[in-house]
């Protein structure tokens, strides 16, 4: 088994007494156990991956990205070295592995390294002499030993790659909430966790903002058909189990709503750009999309007609793309203040009306619908960023989430 534990989860002597014992209850259920920790804490703790950043920011602003992931592995090897001092305290005997001592092989795109390979055989002699192999999560390193780091939500992704190389009866992600939510619970107190998830719909959600696991250990999990469970440190509660078919005849994977989830992502900004000619024969769409992908800017709900072309990006990208947009010469508005709210869900796959219902619930909470997109299992909506807490509530009524 592997179980991967977020920073906040290892981040005093008390919580991670609470770690322990998850880790002691998988050894009594006859299980060998890799651990995968992230840094300690958030931004402002010391060892946080955030705070390392800023160390080296202060001093020089634009860090080489080699020495960045240097730094940035830190926060994760001190999270192992302390949380195996703490196993061996309680008489179970535990050894400690960087990322690229664990087998984890990336390429060199550091800051954001891909993993290409993963060679366990360490880790494997550790579990063959009962010890639990803590791990150091979000750092590889690649073919000829320069270090790196696997970016935002990189021991999730740690995580169920060695699930998927070892062969683990499953992943257990442990966070402060007690499983995947059908909507933030700060925002909608209404939400409710989920008894279990299709791959597919929770990688939806994290694409669209919701933070519980990275999209990417998703991908990996699903690709391997690995099952993930998705946990609280700090209770007994099972969770939310990811998979495409239920493991055991006790599970049953409904799919009877239409919509499992709601996700979010603020502060983004619109562009409508105005073209007097077709924008496909022009060639302008082209010019216009070349120019922001140079740029390396990144867009969302592109929608293209023969006079029009809108997108949103982030809203902190806002004069960027202001900047590159003035550029073509085409007439066009941008404006910032919003935010994408979206239904997510495998049941919306070929049923009418969902759509409908997503207007009839915005309607009566009296949203603005700015911009919509659609694939099989989600549809985002573009609505102002202060009406977005209200869209969410709106619709977890309308889909009867809280239900």
């Amino acid at each position: 088994m592997v179980q991967k534990y977020g920073g906040t989860s290892v981040a005093t002597p008390e919580q991670r007494e609470l770690v322990v014992v998850k880790i002691k209850e998988a050894i009594d259920l006859g299980y060998a156990v890799v651990v995968v920790v992230s840094a300690m804490g958030r931004y402002g703790a010391p060892y946080a991956t955030d705070t390392l950043i800023n160390l080296a920011k202060e001093i020089y602003p634009d860090p080489n990205p080699r020495e960045l992931d240097l730094l940035m592995m830190c926060g994760e090897l001190i999270s192992t070295v302390v949380m195996v001092q703490t196993l061996r305290r309680h008489g179970i005997d535990a050894k400690a592995f960087t990322g690229g001592q664990a087998g984890i092989i990336t390429d060199r795109q550091f800051g954001e390294a891909r993993i290409i390979e993963v060679k366990p055989q360490k880790i494997l002699d550790a579990l063959k002499m009962k010890k639990v192999a803590v791990v150091a999560g979000f750092q590889g390193v690649t073919k000829d030993f320069e270090a790196t780091t696997l970016g935002r939500g990189g021991s999730d992704t740690t995580a169920a790659a060695l699930g998927v190389a070892l062969h683990a009866e499953t992943v257990e992600i442990y966070t402060d909430v007690n499983g995947v939510m059908t909507t933030d619970p700060r925002l909608v107190p209404q939400a409710k966790p989920l008894k279990v998830m299709t791959y597919n719909e929770l990688c939806e959600m994290a694409h669209l903002g919701a933070k519980v696991i990275h999209p990417r250990a998703v991908e990996i999990a699903m690709n391997g058909r690995l099952p993930l469970r998705i946990k609280s440190v700090f209770s007994d509660e099972e969770g939310t189990l990811i998979c495409d078919q239920p493991p055991t005849a006790d599970i049953e994977l409904k799919t009877d709503k239409m919509v499992t989830g709601l996700a979010y992502i603020p502060e983004i900004a619109q562009f409508n750009l105005f073209c007097p000619q077709d924008v496909n024969t022009s060639g302008k769409a082209l010019e216009v999309f070349n120019l922001l992908a140079e740029a390396g800017i990144s867009l969302d709900m592109i929608q293209v007609s023969p006079q029009r072309i809108t997108f949103t990006v982030k809203g902190a990208l806002f004069e960027r793309t202001t900047a590159i947009l003035e550029q073509t010469g085409l007439e066009f508005k941008g404006a910032k203040g919003f935010a994408k709210v979206s239904v997510v869900g495998a049941g919306m796959r070929g049923v009418p009306g969902v759509m409908a219902r997503v207007v009839n619930g915005l309607y009566k909470a009296n949203v603005q619908l700015f911009q919509t997109t659609d694939s099989h299992t989600n549809i985002g909506c573009l609505v102002k960023q202060e009406d977005m807490t209200k869209a969410l509530k709106a619709l977890h009524d309308e889909f009867g989430l809280g239900e």
